[in-house]
């Protein structure tokens, strides 16, 4: 069964960078659409952004648009989230799952959820 994990969370000041990392464990990942959502606490989850599965399309919810990019290495069947410029409402614990399209990912539609990666931005 394909299973997801993501990395690359930790804590860093209002400005800073992350890139996070979600990585599949078979080497099908080529097949699937990626998206990443995140869940603050006492907040509902958000989906954040979306890959399709050769990365021809991503798409990015207004909140995020200039300051996180989506990308894929299917090579390394890995897909990874740079967040630059971030603010303290992006705190959040971040999770990734197979997505099949940005309908599903305004939805909340996703398989294969990993177990997320802590983002906390705080001076």
């Amino acid at each position: 069964q394909l299973q997801l994990v993501e990395s690359g969370g930790g804590l860093v000041q209002p400005g800073g960078s992350l890139r996070l990392s979600c990585t599949a464990s078979e080497l099908i990942l080529d097949n699937f659409g990626i998206g990443w959502f995140r869940q603050a606490p006492g907040k509902e989850r958000e989906g954040v952004s979306w890959i399709s599965n050769n990365g021809a399309f991503t798409y990015h919810v207004d909140s995020v648009k200039g300051r996180f990019t989506i990308s894929r290495d299917n090579a390394k069947n890995t897909v990874y989230l740079q967040m630059i410029n971030l603010k303290p409402e992006d705190t959040a614990v971040y999770y990734c799952a197979k997505v099949a399209s940005v309908m599903a990912l305004r939805a909340g539609r996703g398989d294969y959820w990993g177990q997320g990666t802590q983002v906390t931005i705080s001076s």
